[in-house]
């Protein structure tokens, strides 16, 4: 093998290894598993979309939807995955939300399953909670 194949491999395994440990990152970030029996629907409006810092890759993409009184933080999936499904979701449009409400640390996390906006459905998990990111590709 030459040189320049070597350092080809050497990078395409690089870039293979820092997909893996991204999608590996974010599972661990919200450390918690889909869980079906505490699936629930809510509807709300999309108040920001949080994407991580390029320097944060532990960190997954969410929404902060303003449902009634309450503004919910909801787990959508890796940042790479949201953009690589060209969504759209914006500050102000209306959705509709399939979650699991699981905790961590204590607290209650969202992790999505599908955001729903107008005719649109962006699916994350599959029918049992499975992430649909890791098919991705």
């Amino acid at each position: 093998m030459s040189a320049s194949s070597r350092r080809y491999f050497a990078i395409a395994s690089g870039v293979v290894l820092l997909g893996v440990f991204q999608v590996w990152a974010f599972a661990q970030s919200v450390g918690s598993t889909y869980d079906l029996t505490t699936e629930t629907k809510m509807k709300g409006t999309v108040q920001e979309l949080k994407m991580p810092a390029k320097e944060n890759s532990k960190e997954g993409a969410h929404l902060l939807v303003k449902s009634g009184d309450n503004t919910i933080d909801v787990y959508l999936c890796p940042k790479s995955f949201l953009e690589d499904m060209g969504s759209s979701l914006a500050k102000g449009d209306e959705v509709s939300i399939t979650a699991s409400k699981v905790k961590e640390g204590g607290e209650d996390v969202f992790l999505a399953r599908e955001v729903v906006k107008g005719n649109d459905t962006l699916v994350l998990r599959d029918d049992k909670g499975k992430p649909v990111w890791n098919w991705h590709k």
